[in-house]
């Protein structure tokens, strides 16, 4: 019988599914797997599932042994040399005056290849640096530039809502976010308050935006004339949460509810 196990990297909070038929694999325990990043050593985390009960529609990989503890010194060893790498690498970008911020650097389990994820503002020429950087490793080298979100993701921290970050739980794909999904949720423009921990547009704008632009189809557009308490009023507002409409005139300014607004429309009508 196979099982699927949801997998934790070192310096990554999200978890990836991976299978196995061996039945004495725990939560906790640690296993190699063959990662897109090369072989890697990974944590056990979450309930242990038979592989038939997941929902999960892309090709999952097989773990390929548990951890031993040669796997596990080795994996200390390697942490100890990345760090020298990233001394190396900065030193390198340095001196070839290269526009690079360095995030972090990984060995995979073989030693046969180092990741350095970094972030630039622009694109990087880094041939040369490829050429230094396997010159003094030995090894292949993988450089991988992550975008402002991507970094929040691969860090985590707490939202402004006092939860998890969502890229941090479940975002796999980050999707465009522009102001015109503020705007229709007719929030406030000020842009330090419709950031998230990237700096760039939080991602939860997305999320009640449909549903706002289905409720405003049961408002009046902004504009709308109405004759209210025998005078005629203008709408310029509308709250789709409270479900009432800001109307006014030259001399007063007035709520009514979605409700109350409509038996008001319905009289017009008729």
């Amino acid at each position: 019988m196979e099982y699927c196990l949801n997998i934790q990297f070192a310096n990554a909070n999200k978890t990836y599914y991976f299978k196995t038929d061996d039945e004495t694999i725990k939560e906790n325990d640690y296993v190699v797997v063959e990662s897109i990043v090369g072989i890697e050593i990974g944590k056990v985390v979450g309930e242990i599932k038979p592989l038939e009960e997941i929902n999960f529609h892309l090709q999952i990989k097989p773990i390929l042994r548990k951890a031993t503890r040669f796997d596990i010194t080795q994996k200390r060893e390697n942490d100890k040399a990345a760090k020298k790498a990233m001394t190396i690498f900065n030193e390198s970008i340095k001196s070839l005056n290269l526009d690079m911020n360095l995030l972090n650097a990984e060995y995979t389990l073989d030693k046969t290849k180092i990741l350095f994820t970094y972030l630039a503002s622009e694109r990087v020429d880094f041939r040369e640096l490829l050429k230094v950087l396997a010159n003094k490793l030995g090894c292949r080298i993988e450089l991988k530039q992550i975008s402002p979100r991507e970094k929040a993701q691969k860090i985590g921290g707490i939202g402004i809502c006092g939860l998890e970050l969502c890229c941090t739980k479940f975002i796999n794909v980050f999707e465009g976010i522009t102001l015109s999904k503020a705007k229709n949720q007719m929030l406030s423009i000020n842009l330090p308050k419709l950031s998230g921990q990237c700096g760039k547009l939080m991602c939860c704008l997305k999320y009640e935006d449909d549903l706002y632009t289905e409720e405003k189809k049961n408002f009046p557009q902004i504009g709308t004339i109405i004759t209210y308490d025998k005078k005629e009023y203008k709408v310029t507002g509308i709250n789709i949460i409270s479900k009432t409409i800001k109307i006014e005139n030259e001399e007063n300014i007035d709520f009514l509810t979605l409700e109350e607004f409509n038996k008001l429309n319905n009289k017009k009508k008729k």
